[in-house]
């Protein structure tokens, strides 16, 4: 059965495509097949101008016509689309939505922050997390950050936060909102060792550039050098020396400044990067869905 996601973003699109491979009773794995990822970066209309530009709004839907094209060639069975933060603030979202069903032939969801929360978190029923262990996920986007605590692998409290990397490049995000933010963690009381879940292409970026492998923790005192190691270059000398994308080297400090805090007011020392997002939890949920029908 081969599924795809769709991941409309206020910094990227992304369309996911995979297979998923039955092995036996309740038993399958998820082979990818292709990721595009296009920076349209729509939350910098949305969180200055509190709408989509008419510019912006047609290569988003080119683009969307572009993965319709992609998921036919790949013989996608089932798909699902699904717009976050910027699309949810947007004044003309619901307009463009309908532009997208029009042109594109997709129907697409604007999804609440709980819901998006909910869909990245189904990417942990196939992760082994310790039942005794207690973590804190932190998902951080352009627009909004979603932040869970999770005990016995079941979600005890979860939250979205209008705390996003685009909106902090664009002066958008208020004293207040960093405060409720780490209000909230605090009030948390986790006694024991908190373990952090990071997601997102920025922590899977900072993850990129430290000694480990895959499925190792990185501790907290690390990410703080990685980040502050690629603050002390300028946004261009991040592009040559770093080799980082144009729509990666400017997010990827503020992203960095929302981890570290999470982490600090928790007292996590260390984080898992599982390198899974909301698109590869929309595809979890497709298959669950669907497998469910044909019981």
């Amino acid at each position: 059965m081969i599924l795809a996601a769709i991941d409309i973003g206020s910094n990227a699109v992304r369309l996911l495509i995979e297979e998923v491979v039955i092995t036996g009773e309740n038993e399958q794995y998820f082979r990818k097949i292709s990721l595009t990822r296009v920076p349209l970066r729509l939350g910098e209309d949305v969180f200055s101008q509190g709408k989509i530009s008419q510019e912006k709004s047609k290569k988003l839907i080119k683009t969307l016509k572009a993965f319709r094209y992609l998921m036919e060639v790949n013989d996608v069975k089932h798909f699902r689309a699904c717009a976050t933060s910027a699309m949810r603030e947007a004044e003309n979202g619901k307009d463009i939505r309908k532009l997208i069903k029009a042109k594109a032939n997709i129907d697409l969801e604007i999804i609440k922050g709980h819901e998006e929360a909910e869909l990245i978190l189904a990417n942990f029923n196939t992760a082994n997390l310790l039942n005794d262990q207690t973590y804190l996920y932190i998902d951080v986007g352009g627009g909004s950050t979603e932040v869970s605590l999770l005990k016995n692998n079941k979600k005890i409290k979860s939250k979205s936060f209008k705390l996003g990397t685009v909106r902090l490049l664009k002066g958008k995000v208020p004293p207040s909102i960093w405060e409720d933010a780490q209000q909230w963690v605090t009030d948390l009381a986790v006694q024991e060792n908190v373990i952090a879940i990071g997601t997102g292409g920025n922590i899977n970026r900072i993850y990129k550039e430290s000694i480990h492998s895959f499925g190792e923790k990185i501790k907290y005192d690390e990410i703080k050098s990685i980040v502050d190691h690629i603050a002390s270059f300028t946004f261009e000398e991040r592009i040559k020396k770093l080799k980082l994308k144009p729509d990666r080297a400017d997010v990827i400090i503020p992203a960095g400044k929302i981890y570290l805090s999470f982490m600090q007011h928790i007292k996590a020392t260390e984080m898992l990067v599982p390198k899974v997002g909301l698109a590869d939890g929309i595809i979890y949920n497709l298959f669950q869905k669907h497998i469910k029908n044909k019981t």
